[in-house]
């Protein structure tokens, strides 16, 4: 399963990458978004842990079936808070950047990055 994580990962990332590059500006928010989701993706693959109880239930706990839950490693709850952190963060720099694009936009009337000379320094 690493396998696959890491080619979907590589291709997530490679694909963003070329995105983001592009001369249109939409094209280029939309490989930010797919770079966004390739962390997420490398973040998840890294830190999964073949855990045997669930991160928020103590080993030696009785569940509400009054029925003893099995002991054993706890996966690590610190990946799952991490990647819900990255999420959260990405969408609101996404919406940040759709909302400068919409400026630019409606400013410039083109989000074709060789026209928009009014940016250049």
């Amino acid at each position: 399963m690493g396998v696959v994580f890491a080619l979907v990962t590589g291709v997530l990332f490679g694909l963003g990458v070329f995105q983001l590059l592009r001369r249109d500006l939409i094209k280029s928010a939309m490989g930010f978004y797919i770079l966004f989701t390739a962390i997420n993706l490398f973040l998840l693959a890294v830190g999964a842990f073949d855990g045997e109880v669930a991160p928020y239930v103590e080993p030696t706990t009785v569940n509400t079936l009054a029925e003893a839950v099995p002991g054993g490693t706890p996966s690590d709850p610190l990946v799952q808070a991490l990647i819900l952190t990255a999420i959260v963060i990405s969408f609101g720099s996404y919406a940040l950047l759709l909302g400068m694009l919409n400026v630019i936009g409606k400013r410039n009337k083109s989000l074709n990055a060789d026209d928009l000379n009014a940016l250049k320094g």
